[in-house]
């Protein structure tokens, strides 16, 4: 009985430490309802966004304001767009199954090298000085400029694997990661995986704007100020967010 006493307190001490987060909504922009968002990130003031789809997959530079693109490159029919993060002047974006990753020019978009890449690509995000990348597992791989592995790193929310991690984002020392399917963001602590808070975004997207091509939440965005950024797949808005209890 004292070692069930002491495991149910063991629990319920590691369940606490997960802060549980909902969000409050800001400001919100348009946001094209046709872009399949995969990647969503900030680079010098800028918006640039990858998205998905077979034959329709995309790099652009986005106008906040407006959510209309700036500047668009089309990826080949055969390949499926994903994760995308900018590294010193180069802009890396995944394909999905292709097992190949792109480098471009950041400013110019102007396509560099074709890169092999042996995992399936999800998100992409950066630290400033490394890659870090989720494959739809609970696993995160931290890599160089050559995309070689340095790191890998398993994330647990209350001592369980999180599986579905995929698009990602660099917050404050942290990593916010949009779990699949789910209307779930968790904020992982990048030295030991632990999923230190969740971020419940049910009702983000208010029903009555939703269609039949609207999908899952998926797009995290933090501009130089620290102001964040979530958007979905075929979402037709982006919303500015801050976390409440």
């Amino acid at each position: 009985m004292a070692i069930l006493i002491l495991a149910l307190l063991v629990c319920s001490c590691t369940n606490a430490q997960v802060k549980e987060y909902r969000v409050k909504v800001l400001q919100e922009y348009p946001h094209d309802a046709h872009a399949y968002t995969q990647g969503l990130f900030f680079h010098d003031g800028v918006v640039y966004e990858t998205t998905g789809q077979w034959g329709e997959s995309s790099i652009r530079t986005v106008d906040l304001e407006s959510g209309k693109p700036t500047s668009v490159k089309k990826l080949s029919a055969k390949y499926f767009g994903e994760g995308s993060a900018v590294l010193g002047d180069e802009l890396y974006v995944l394909t999905w199954t292709n097992k190949l990753a792109f480098r471009y020019d950041a400013k110019t978009l102007t396509y560099k090298s074709t890169v092999a890449y042996p995992r399936e690509g999800w998100g992409l995000t950066t630290d400033g000085r490394q890659l870090i990348a989720s494959d739809g597992t609970s696993t995160l791989y931290f890599m160089d400029g050559d995309l070689k592995v340095t790191r890998r790193l398993r994330v647990t929310l209350r001592d369980r694997p999180l599986q579905y991690l995929n698009e990602l984002e660099w917050i404050d020392g942290k990593i916010w990661a949009n779990v699949y399917t789910s209307d779930m963001i968790a904020i992982i602590n990048p030295s030991n995986g632990k999923v230190e808070a969740t971020v419940d975004c049910r009702g983000l997207l208010p029903a009555s704007l939703r269609t039949k091509d609207t999908d899952v939440l998926n797009g995290i965005a933090a501009d130089s100020e620290g102001h964040i950024y979530l958007t979905g797949k075929n979402w037709p808005r982006m919303y500015r967010i801050e976390l409440k209890k």
